[in-house]
């Protein structure tokens, strides 16, 4: 079959792998859709890999080959699924309620590091992975849940925002787009940013109530004029920018909580600040697999437009134009289509 892999240093190549056979325990999908993540660029701009995994962490598709030992209360052939990218021991308690990339023995990455993934034709995972995606959501879709939106979804659990608050998101990328169309079907009041007028257009198309451009207004005046001067009641960054993080706290009123997405980079915090408004700050790492699942029943049910998150289409065959782009922020979120 073909399948990218990453060769380092802005490189890559289209190589043929054997079809995967799945084990005990295991299922081979039929890739449908493999979306691209920002996290891929760290192993696309990293130093040269002599022998790579396939990357795409994103995984979507149908059950086409069972195991030995699967049995049908796991998977059936024929079934519509996403993966939870993550394995680890099973056994720890992390694992067990489903949050298997806090495995306290080891975890792995599909796609990501330490086991393959989906830019490829098939792919292989145990069938404790797979998520259900429900029939009337594309594969694209399902794609975006299995890691960015699903990732946007579960840090809105965290914050546990509510219908009455005003929430102001930092970034508009992917993930933060899609925490402002989430958010919104929740019923909060949106304040997306974003340096890029293109994303912030996005943004208001999402359901954001007001943007702004922080590189030509003063971010902290903007939301106190919006709230009263008060501030808002959560803030979520999605940038990783040191800049950003340290105004997600200072735009909360007193009692208000941040939230952290965005990894890699650094944070200075103003402890005064904290303390006398007596903020929360919380961090939230992507989702556990029942929380994957929540997301996809709750995009379901509300009728959203996952699928407008996608600027591109690409067959395996671009995938070096597609990296080229994504690489230039050339591009929005791109998915790969088998």
């Amino acid at each position: 079959m073909e399948a990218v892999v990453f060769k380092g240093e802005r490189k890559l190549e289209l190589v043929e792998r054997p079809k995967p056979r799945p084990g005990l325990g295991e299922v081979l999908l039929e890739i449908k859709a493999s979306g691209m993540c920002g996290t891929d660029l760290h192993e696309y701009r990293g130093p040269h890999q002599a022998d790579a995994c396939i990357p795409g962490h994103e995984p979507c598709g149908i059950v086409v080959e069972l195991g030995e030992g699967v049995s049908d209360k796991e998977a059936v052939l024929g079934d519509r699924v996403m993966v939870h990218h993550y394995d680890g021991c099973r056994t720890c308690s992390h694992c067990r309620e489903g949050w298997t990339q806090m495995c306290t023995s080891h975890s792995i990455v599909y796609g990501g590091g330490g086991a393959d993934g989906a830019h490829a034709h098939y792919m292989k995972v145990p069938a404790h992975t797979l998520v259900g995606l429900p029939d009337d959501l594309s594969f694209k879709t399902g794609a975006a849940i299995s890691c960015g939106t699903g990732t946007a979804y579960g840090a809105l659990k965290r914050l546990a925002l509510a219908g009455d608050e005003t929430l102001v998101v930092f970034g508009q990328g992917p993930v933060g787009l899609s925490v402002t169309l989430l958010a919104k079907a929740m019923g909060a009041r949106i304040i997306a940013l974003d340096v890029m007028a293109e994303r912030r257009d996005l943004a208001l198309q999402f359901g954001a109530d007001h943007v702004i451009d922080p590189s030509s207004e003063n971010v902290n005046k903007v939301v106190k004029s919006l709230t009263r001067g008060l501030g808002a009641h959560k803030s979520m960054d999605c940038s990783s920018n040191p800049t950003a993080r340290a105004l997600s706290l200072k735009v909360l009123r007193k009692w208000g909580t941040a939230c952290l997405v965005g990894v890699r980079g650094d944070m200075q915090i103003g402890v005064d600040t904290m303390i006398l408004k007596q903020l929360s700050l919380v961090g939230s790492w992507t989702f556990s697999k029942s929380g994957q699942a929540e997301c996809a029943d709750f995009v379901s049910e509300r009728n959203l437009d996952v699928d407008a998150l996608f600027s591109h289409e690409f067959a395996l065959q671009d995938a070096e134009e597609a990296y080229r782009l994504f690489d230039a922020q050339g591009m929005g979120k791109g998915v790969f289509l088998m």
